[in-house]
């Protein structure tokens, strides 16, 4: 071969590798509507809008089944999800950041998972939880811990990180006993330490109210908001909430959906990059009470945000969009009688196999009814349900938007990083 062609064939694979490697980048919206499998998006599509109308979930364009097994048991936990999510390998049941106890580098081999490294590559951080800020779907981005139950350093080491917007729950968890925080409830801390003083000293504004979110100017360099004492949802079965006379979420708390509009205004502020977690956690914790009617609110909730989500890409299509839980909680399925089903009379307690079964009210109470289908026709329905555990069930991930074309249609749960990871940066990984 010719000097002349050999230095051409050179130069081109040189252009092919450049090209296979710095890929265009964008922003990430990942939304975790977290223990949701089919059975939830099916049970919610038949209640809020009716089999033949479509949520925003379904306007989602690319789908994906997802493994959510980890190496030591074929389901996950929520902080050995977000590990995983996080840090794009898998780990140990009861793993917060780590393997286990012991640190671990991610699959870019760096000591801090990936949106640790997205910050310090100049690209705007923000997370969301509708349950308090040391929950791990959400927290496990920022920080690690040889235990979830260890939620002071958790809280600490999370607002050191210095992420541009960090909205939830959980105010208690910020606070020494000897302190009662805006929402009314005495701190918990046990090093007495006050974190929301921690966090002024940072420079974060703080936050506590509906209101208060809402009227943040979209320029606001640093923002703290915690909505509620404990999460903003209050996880007790059907007849418990009833007899103590209370509500899904707190009624002065604002939703994940409402939170997410806020945080992507602040974030993309002067069309910065940006990487936004947000989560809906009471679509897990509702499901692991077998709560149907609550279960179905949080799913309510969780689609409003894609709702947001879609709203945004219109704004900026250099956006991606991805969603993903990391188990099956309860795995309900949406319970029909071959029979004709009476909306006046209350369900049986349980299906004929012994499935628990939940009405509108919970257990023995009259059916859902569905939203009409396509000839006016209105369903009755109940939810029954397979454990009250983090099933391995039938969880999914869907895309939209920019780089939706590279989710596989098949999926390891460490899948969702090299996604994150290839859309942050323009590199595909191994």
């Amino acid at each position: 071969m010719k000097l002349k062609h050999l230095c051409h064939l050179i130069i081109l694979l040189l252009i092919l590798s450049c090209t296979k490697n710095h890929l265009p980048t964008g922003n990430v919206i990942f939304i975790h509507p977290d223990g949701t499998g089919l059975g939830h998006w099916n049970a919610a599509r038949t209640y809020l809008v009716g089999p033949d109308n479509d949520l925003n979930f379904d306007k989602l364009s690319n789908l994906a089944t997802y493994r959510s097994h980890q190496t030591d048991i074929l389901t996950t936990s929520s902080q050995a999800g977000a590990t995983t999510h996080a840090y794009g390998i898998k780990v140990k049941y009861d793993s917060f950041g780590m393997d286990g106890t012991t640190p671990i580098k991610s699959l870019s081999n760096k000591p801090y998972g990936v949106m640790i490294e997205a910050q310090n590559a100049g690209i705007n951080i923000g997370i969301i939880n509708s349950g308090h800020l040391a929950e791990p779907g959400t927290a496990v981005f920022l920080t690690t811990a040889p235990d979830r139950k260890l939620t002071d350093p958790i809280i600490e080491n999370l607002i050191k990180q210095n992420a541009k917007v960090i909205f939830g729950g959980g105010e208690e968890l910020f606070l020494p006993p000897t302190k009662v925080g805006f929402h009314g409830q005495p701190g918990v801390r046990q090093d007495g330490k006050d974190m929301i003083e921690l966090a002024t000293n940072l420079g974060y504004k703080i936050i506590y109210t509906k209101n208060q979110l809402l009227e943040l100017p979209a320029n606001t360099p640093k923002v703290l908001g915690i909505f509620s004492a404990k999460d903003t949802f209050i996880d007790k079965t059907e007849e418990e909430l009833k007899k103590e006379n209370l509500t899904c979420y707190t009624s002065s708390s604002p939703t994940v959906a409402e939170m997410t509009k806020k945080a992507l205004e602040i974030l993309s502020f002067n069309q910065k990059q940006f990487f936004l977690v947000s989560e809906e956690e009471g679509t897990d914790n509702f499901s692991n009470k077998n709560n149907a009617n609550c279960m179905l609110e949080a799913m309510k909730r969780a689609d409003d945000t894609i709702g947001v989500a879609l709203s945004f890409l219109k704004k900026d299509p250099r956006t991606l969009i991805l969603l993903a839980a990391d188990s099956d909680a309860g795995h309900p399925t949406t319970y029909v009688s071959t029979t004709l089903m009476s909306q006046t009379e209350p369900l049986p307690a349980t299906t004929l196999n012994g499935a628990p079964l939940d009405g509108v009210e919970g257990t023995q109470t009259l059916p859902f009814l569905s939203k009409p289908d396509r000839f006016g026709t209105v369903f009755p329905f109940g939810i029954a349900w397979a454990s009250t555990y983090d099933n391995l069930g039938s969880v999914i991930s869907k895309a939209h938007g920019f780089n939706a074309k590279f989710l596989p249609v098949n999926m390891q749960n460490h899948d969702i990083y090299k996604i994150f990871f290839k859309t942050l940066f323009g590199s595909n990984l191994p």
